[in-house]
Order: C-alpha cells, then sequence, then structure tokens
C-alpha cells in the first residue's frame, strides 16, 4: 500500500508539472516587435519559430508572427509534411478531417521553408492552426510567389519581422464537421528595423488564382489595420509607427535585392 501511494504522489507531481510546463509555454509571449498589440483575453500560443493570436470564433489564427533572418533563409531542414492539430490549443481546432475532400488546401501562413533552420520549428510549422483553407491555385501561385519574395527581403535585409494572416469577418462560408472558415483574404506585413533602410510595406490579397505582379497587392500598413482590425507593430516608437506605416514603397524593398 505505502509503495501504491508513493506511485500515486509520483504521477500526480508529474501531472502538475506537466500542466504548469504546457501553461508556461503557452504564455511565453516575446516583448518583441513583431508581435502586434493584443488582449489578456486572446488566446495567444507561441512555438519554437512563431507566434499566434488563434481566434475560437473561426477556428483560425488571425495573426501569426515571427522574425526571420539570413541564417535561417539558409537552413537546411526538409519539410515534415506532417500536418496535425496543435497541442496548444484545447479546443475548437480545425482537424485534417475538416479539409478532406473541400476543394481547399491547408495553406502555410508561417511557410514550412521559412522554418527550415530548426527541425522542430519545421515540425511546428505543420500544426492546423498555422493553416488557413486557401484556394489551391491562389496558396500555390501568388501566395507561394510572395513567401518566396519574403525570403528575398530577409537575405538582402539581414532580419525583417513578419505578420500574416486571414482576414476574419463576419459571413465567411465554412468547411468540415469543425465549421472551419474560409477567408476571403490574406495578408502579410513586414518590417525592417535595421538601420540604413528602415522600411514597412504591406500586401492584401484575395484569396483566389492571380497572375497580377505583387506590387498591385501592395498596401500602407496603416489601412491594413484598418482592415483587419490589428494595430501592428504597437512596441515601435511612435514617430517611427506613424512614419512607416503610411508607407507604400514596393520598389524600397526590391532595389534592396539590387545592391
Amino acid at each position: 500500500m505505502k509503495y501504491l501511494n508513493l506511485r500515486i504522489v509520483i504521477f500526480l507531481l508529474f501531472g502538475f508539472f506537466l500542466f504548469v510546463g504546457f501553461q508556461s509555454q503557452k504564455l511565453a509571449i516575446p516583448n518583441s516587435l513583431e508581435i502586434p498589440a493584443h488582449t489578456n483575453q486572446e488566446l495567444i500560443v507561441c512555438h519554437t519559430g512563431y507566434c499566434l493570436s488563434y481566434d475560437e470564433t473561426y477556428k483560425l489564427a488571425k495573426w501569426v508572427a515571427y522574425e526571420l533572418t539570413l541564417e535561417e533563409t539558409q537552413g537546411i531542414i526538409g519539410r515534415s509534411d506532417k500536418f496535425k492539430p496543435d497541442p496548444l490549443i484545447a479546443r475548437n481546432s480545425a482537424t485534417l478531417d475538416d479539409y478532406k475532400k473541400s476543394g481547399y488546401d491547408r495553406g502555410h501562413l508561417a511557410p514550412a521553408a521559412d522554418m527550415k533552420w530548426s527541425i522542430q520549428a519545421m515540425q511546428e510549422s505543420f500544426f492546423l492552426s498555422n493553416m488557413c483553407p486557401q484556394d489551391k491555385s491562389f496558396n500555390r501561385g501568388i501566395w507561394k510567389k510572395l513567401e518566396e519574395e519574403v525570403r528575398e527581403y530577409a537575405k538582402h535585409n539581414k532580419q525583417i519581422k513578419v505578420v500574416t494572416g486571414p482576414i476574419l469577418q463576419e459571413g465567411l462560408t465554412v468547411i468540415g464537421p469543425n465549421r472551419i472558415s474560409i477567408p476571403r483574404y490574406f495578408y502579410k506585413a513586414l518590417l525592417d528595423y535595421s538601420k540604413p533602410s528602415v522600411k514597412a510595406i504591406a500586401f492584401l490579397m484575395k484569396n483566389e488564382r492571380s497572375e497580377l505582379p505583387l506590387s498591385q497587392f501592395v498596401v500602407s500598413i496603416d489601412s491594413l489595420e484598418k482592415v483587419s482590425g490589428i494595430d501592428f507593430f504597437p512596441l515601435l516608437p511612435d514617430a517611427d509607427e506613424n512614419k512607416l506605416e503610411k508607407e507604400k514603397c514596393y520598389h524600397c524593398w526590391e532595389s534592396d535585392k539590387n545592391h
């Protein structure tokens, strides 16, 4: 009986520390420039390579934020392609069945190719919390092109801050038994806060096939904030935030690639 009681105590202690570890991981939000403004009521989850704010109403992340550096773009880890629910999201999570025969891709927000610097980061990039239903031609076309462009920006600017996600709004069509919302629009907001070429830019795209050049999707971060309801880069000094979030200079980012 004494040994049985000891086993029970050990089991309970293990469960307690596992619970504490789970909670601390979920609440470990870095005080970094890429993290948008958020409230204590939001479900913020951080993994090895990115943080996200999960919206249980739409069953999607409303933003995913991370830093991307030159060194990280040179990683060699291959794709895991093992899609699975996020273990840090206990309820209202998408499952593989939601996407099955839906006709939509499980489109990455933080791309797997941005996470090839770490085995764990790569594996976690395939959590379904990092996915959204995307039109196949969009995901494999203009969205992929933008993802590749962002990596080029990181290479030529040494490091950039990236925030990406869907525009969540009432009346969206849903898929699957868990009723996962299908966004009509997706965005990326980028910040290069390293001198001498401090700059910012945003892209807003409809979830459909497009042959237009990326320059046609450029918007200011100010205008993206109005559409999304998200306050991007709130830790910037006010003067810098006011200036940078008005910018729409696609050429400023493209010219860095040529130097």
